[in-house]
């Protein structure tokens, strides 16, 4: 189904600014469905012989709906919107008319015009018309909640038709609470309480009010209920601002353990301030689950914090050790922990900065690949190279795939370009492309200089990465699988173990070394093979 955009674009002249005036609407009208205990349907003229088009549709939640289908999309003339093109023409609320019936269904129809004030403040032209049904099947003497519903019904209603409704939206607010049936509250011109639903009566009896409502100055009852005296003060303002025809933003109201949110609504229909209208809901719940996570949230990043220390305390002690000892083979396997321990230290200190258990890995590749540079045994001077890029990652994915990389990373510019003595001692590699260029080479010659590329994509719930390099190759006998060496047996473990993937070690397209891996994303291991 096409948006409200999409289908104003596509069969009317509206102009840009008329159809954001419609989605806003759109975006508010809950408010006036619930008030009416109507359906509202949005309709916007498609050409001039009276035809309307349906862009938008709300069913009431405090009443039964009077269409079953859906009626967005639809394209009507004629007789059956006769009242639309009245309200339209004439620019006023049409009331007119006997019930209608849709199959076994009466109803009542209304059609309100809808304006987009000028720039001037001025009532503009009349741009769409909002149809309001009501389903009558149920129809009986009105309750004095609904009565108070009604009459604030018909006031928003004149409102939409100066174009004063809805009013502007605050940065960050969204249209989901409170709600008609959380409390409603309405106020007289000068602030007195007029008449207050049940479930507002009880959210501000949570709060210690136990008195009825109606009679009260319900801004200075705001300012002696709230907890803190500042919050009070705010939240007193907005009651004041809306009297004056201002629209404010949400509050929260905190006392004696209690939060409810309040939003102040002005009703001046016809351009004259008659009072407001003020939706409370009691968030308590909702208020203590949030500070619940939060303080599960600041929990988790002290214990990354914690392990973060404690692995570079490792890191340090094996630092240590391995100035002490003096044969090389133990100094070097004490060097490649070090490594080792500092690069899950790193995933632990990204995800002590988290909100959550993931984390931005490509950064993290960059500074392990920087490290790599700096701390590995050769005298070339490589370039690390990222192309794509990995994306947000979970922790579990992250710590595994880190050492990984860590390990490719070294073996690649460790063993893909060792000293100038050293591949001139060496036999030239069996693997097909250029055989290794020497810095004093990769110096003169810039397109050839020693570089590692790693490369990272998502597929299909996938995650591939490749390290390149343009070193020496892999030597003729190369076997991945039966590879002695602790890297490599660290690499296999962790890649087909902890990550559920896939690892292959092959020559590169245009010489070196390319190592190929698949990683699925998926949290599931059956999932993640599935997809592979």
């Amino acid at each position: 189904m096409s948006t409200l955009r999409d289908l104003a674009e596509e069969h009317t002249h509206l102009r840009p600014a008329d159809i954001d005036h419609l989605h806003r609407i759109a975006g508010d009208w809950q408010l006036l469905s619930d008030l009416s205990f109507a359906d509202l349907l949005l309709w916007v003229p498609v050409d001039a012989d009276g035809t309307f088009l349906c862009v938008a549709q709300v069913r009431p939640t405090t009443a039964p709906t009077a269409y079953q289908d859906d009626q967005v999309g639809r394209i009507v003339g004629g007789s059956e919107v006769a009242h639309l093109g009245v309200a339209y023409s004439q620019g006023r609320i049409w009331r007119e008319g006997d019930p209608v019936w849709y199959g076994d269904v009466p109803a009542r129809h209304e059609a309100i015009p809808v304006r987009l004030r000028t720039a001037e403040g001025e009532a503009g032209e009349v741009i769409a018309v909002v149809g309001r049904d009501t389903n009558l099947s149920t129809a009986r003497t009105p309750s004095q909640l609904e009565l108070n519903y009604l009459t604030t019904a018909d006031d928003l209603a004149q409102m939409i038709a100066d174009g004063t409704f809805p009013p502007p939206r605050h940065p960050g607010e969204t249209t989901s609470a409170p709600r008609v049936g959380d409390g409603l509250v309405r106020l007289d011109a000068g602030g007195k309480v007029t008449y207050a639903s049940p479930n507002a009566q009880s959210a501000y009896r949570r709060l210690g009010y136990a008195s009825h409502l109606v009679g009260e100055d319900l801004a200075a009852l705001h300012r002696r209920l709230a907890g803190d005296p500042l919050d009070g003060t705010e939240a007193s303002n907005g009651i004041l601002a809306a009297l004056r025809g201002e629209a404010p933003p949400r509050r929260e109201i905190d006392a004696r353990g209690a939060t409810m949110l309040t939003r102040a609504l002005p009703l001046m229909p016809a351009g004259v301030p008659i009072g407001a209208l003020v939706l409370v809901r009691d968030i308590t719940e909702v208020r203590r689950r949030d500070r619940a996570l939060i303080t599960k949230d600041a929990t988790i990043r002290e214990i990354h914090h914690r392990v973060k220390n404690n692995l570079q305390t490792v890191a340090a002690l094996l630092r240590l050790q391995a100035r002490r000892v003096a044969m090389p083979e133990a100094r070097v396997a004490l060097e490649e922990s070090v490594r080792r321990v500092a690069s899950i230290a790193l995933v632990h200190e990204t995800l002590s900065m988290s909100s959550d258990e993931a984390v931005e890995f490509d950064g993290i590749v960059d500074r392990v690949a920087s490290a790599a540079t700096e701390v590995a045994a050769t005298e070339v001077s490589v370039g690390m190279r990222r192309r794509g890029s990995f994306g947000v990652l979970p922790a579990e994915i992250a710590t595994s795939l880190v050492m990984v990389l860590n390990e490719l990373l070294l073996n690649a510019v460790e063993h893909g370009f060792p000293p100038a003595d050293e591949a001139d001692d060496e036999p030239a590699s069996a693997v097909a492309g250029p055989a290794f260029v020497p810095a004093a080479v990769a110096e003169a010659d810039p397109s050839v200089r020693p570089e590692v590329v790693v490369s990272a994509h998502r597929f299909r719930k996938m995650l591939h990465v490749s390290v390149t390099d343009n070193g020496r190759g892999l030597p003729p006998d190369f076997d991945a699988e039966r590879g002695s060496r602790l890297g490599l047996q660290i690499v296999r473990a962790l890649v087909t173990g902890e990550l559920r993937g896939t690892i292959e070690l092959r020559a590169g397209a245009n010489g070196g070394t390319e190592a190929m891996l698949v990683v699925p994303l998926a949290r599931n291991a059956h999932e993640g093979r599935s997809q592979a």
